[in-house]
């Protein structure tokens, strides 16, 4: 019996779109394939989200790769692009609260920096969080065994009462070999809410998704 819903972050809660962000900072169109490569393709920003490295050490390392014109656009995307860019999903807060009002725990698993909690309570359905594991938190990415193994171990859930949702297919098989049941979400909440179904969590099925 499942107990407990587990949410990734970008692209579940909120919307993950890198070019957006550029476009809402008003980038040029010429400095906006750089940035993309050289500050969210970067092995920086793998490395900041495991908590490999400080900030500044990262943002310094994709300042060496850009000109300097572009030096304070990537810091300010690196430190703050949620101040501006911060999107929920539609339709997902209401899913969290009914799935909280049934009685289910709520956590969070996510590969996020170790600023996320500047920007938490900005994100939909927030209040109705029992707990978080962040990846830089912990030094860990999904799709590593550990990070699942962490989330079990320091909220005491067990894994076969667990549903996993990431928009990530490779995360979510990560999961399953973990124990946790999961579905990939493609942003269709209807779709996702018939899964939870399909899994035994009684929540109202929505509008039929083409």
């Amino acid at each position: 019996m499942i107990r407990s819903i587990v949410f990734d972050m970008g692209n579940v809660l909120i919307h993950w779109r890198p070019e957006f962000f550029l476009e809402r900072e008003g980038i040029p169109e010429e400095d906006r394939l750089p940035l993309l490569r050289e500050v969210f393709g970067s092995v920086e920003w793998a490395q900041l989200d495991r908590g490999a490295i400080p900030p500044e050490e990262g943002i310094a390392s994709m300042c060496r790769r850009l000109p300097p014109r572009l030096h304070g656009p990537a810091r300010e995307l690196t430190l703050g692009w949620w101040k501006r860019c911060l999107l929920p999903v539609e339709g997902m807060a209401d899913l969290i609260r009914e799935l909280k009002g049934l009685g289910y725990g709520i956590y969070l698993l996510s590969n996020a920096k170790i600023d996320l909690p500047l920007y938490f309570d900005r994100i939909p359905g927030s209040e109705c969080f029992d707990g978080r594991i962040v990846s830089a938190d912990w030094k860990l990415l999904k799709p590593q065994p550990e990070i699942y193994e962490t989330l079990l171990r320091e909220f005491r859930l067990k894994p076969e009462e667990c549903f996993f949702i990431d928009d990530l297919s490779v995360n979510v098989e990560g999961a399953r070999r973990a124990g946790l049941d999961g579905a990939v979400f493609f942003g269709d909440i209807p779709r996702l809410r018939r899964e939870l179904i399909a899994a035994g969590v009684p929540c109202a099925p929505g509008e039929a998704s083409l």
